[in-house]
């Protein structure tokens, strides 16, 4: 058996029989959900446990994040729509019409975090429009927190039901 044959052997192409597939599903939607508008939550949790230096720390980092957001989406927001939607379209057509499991998987990952992806350009406008401070920016960080966990958690639902599918509809073709 040569290095890559091993290897493939490894990283099995078919990804919802992969366990390399579900240990990223599983750390992907972890990321996503510790990294709330690009603030680790820890750090969220800390200034409004100790305020302060911490609290400081955190609003400059959503100050920051949330001005560079909407300056992405003002500057390349039409094109990001543009090959975002291109790459998922291509993916789902890929995947679901011409049956390429690995389009599949990598659908049913993206979908979701574009979702994400729009739910905090959203969280960034009103922050950004609303300038909060205190118990109201924690309060709109842990609501969007809450609704990237949801939409996580309804797409690793999918996920898993599709993937199940998926394998025994191969096991039952063998």
């Amino acid at each position: 058996m040569d290095w890559s044959q091993a290897l493939f052997q490894l990283i099995d192409i078919a990804s919802f029989s992969s366990l390399w597939y579900w240990i990223m599903l599983a750390v992907v939607w972890s990321s996503v959900s510790h990294w709330v508008l690009g603030v680790p939550y820890d750090l969220i949790a800390r200034a409004k446990r100790h305020g302060g230096q911490a609290e400081q720390d955190m609003m400059d980092l959503v100050r920051i994040n949330v001005n560079r957001m909407l300056g992405i989406a003002r500057t390349a927001g039409i094109i990001l729509i543009a090959f975002v939607s291109f790459a998922l379209t291509s993916l789902a057509v890929l995947g679901f019409w011409y049956r390429v499991e690995l389009a599949q998987a990598i659908f049913l990952i993206a979908f979701p975090l574009s979702i994400v992806g729009a739910v905090s350009l959203s969280t960034s406008r009103l922050i950004h429009a609303a300038d909060p401070e205190g118990d109201a920016l924690f309060a709109a960080l842990n609501r969007h927190r809450l609704w990237t966990q949801i939409i996580g958690m309804i797409a690793i639902f999918v996920t898993a039901m599709y993937g199940m599918y998926q394998n025994l509809d191969a096991v039952r073709s063998l």
